[in-house]
């Protein structure tokens, strides 16, 4: 286990777990966080032993709460503030990992903690959770992507109802919604996200990174181009595959 402040980092077998450490504030977002994530995502985008990833927030009252607005709006200057965004874009390191990332979330999870969640691949909910984007109340619109992903997440009309009024849903709504994939007991969250992680694991790797980039790089892209997209990645893994045949059985 690496140490950090704010967040706990830990591999096991193959799986990254990665947990927000802040209970006492709900897990809510600050620079200190988004440094140490950077730091974690890094690490994961870096390491061929991390074939899946597990999201989850500490405590019991939430995944995360949101942004630190006091903390972030201190920034020395606008100019540096920007050179920072830039230089540490957790966002685009997100949505650039190749492993597939679980977000296994409960409580509240609200403003950034909902975009976190979108930026993972499947998202697996308890039943108490409680999901909303508060941003446009505060005189905002949401800064991490918020925006981009739920609208490709849950279709254009459900995502503007959430984003205008800033209204909150439960976790069965959000499943009916898409916007998660599965809902669970409380207890049984944690005991889901695992499952699902060896189940991938239990897959050929090349071919699960193969199958995440074709859908994700594919939502860019036309029908006609997205096809084009698959039967190229297809015929990359399977001279890959020809190729570890030999090596495998010559050992």
């Amino acid at each position: 286990m690496t140490s950090f402040e704010t967040i706990i980092y830990e591999k096991r077998n193959g799986i990254a777990y990665v947990t927000l450490n802040r209970p006492e504030v709900l897990n809510r977002y600050n620079i200190q966080m988004r440094d140490e994530l950077y730091q974690v995502l890094t690490a994961i985008r870096d390491d061929p032993d991390v074939l899946v990833a597990i999201f989850k927030g500490a405590g019991e009252r939430a995944f995360c709460v949101g942004a630190d607005l006091i903390e972030f709006g201190t920034a020395p200057s606008p100019i540096i503030a920007r050179q920072v965004r830039w230089e540490r874009d957790i966002w685009g390191l997100f949505s650039s990992l190749k492993q597939p990332l679980i977000a296994a979330i409960h409580g509240y999870v609200l403003g950034s903690g909902v975009e976190i969640a979108l930026f993972c691949d499947i998202r697996i909910a308890s039943e108490e959770a409680v999901f909303g984007l508060p941003e446009v109340s505060l005189g905002m619109i949401p800064a991490a992507g918020g925006t981009q992903t739920l609208p490709r997440m849950i279709g254009k009309g459900r995502a503007l109802q959430m984003l205008l009024t800033s209204d909150r849903i439960d976790a069965q709504e959000a499943f009916r919604i898409g916007m998660v994939n599965m809902v669970v007991s409380r207890e049984e969250l944690y005991p889901t996200a695992d499952s699902m992680a060896q189940k991938i694991l239990s897959r050929s790797p090349m071919a699960v990174r193969y199958a995440k980039e074709a859908t994700i790089r594919g939502l860019d892209l036309t029908l006609e181009e997205g096809l084009v997209l698959e039967r190229e990645l297809a015929k990359i893994l399977k001279a890959l595959t020809r190729k570890e045949v030999p090596a495998l059985c010559n050992r």
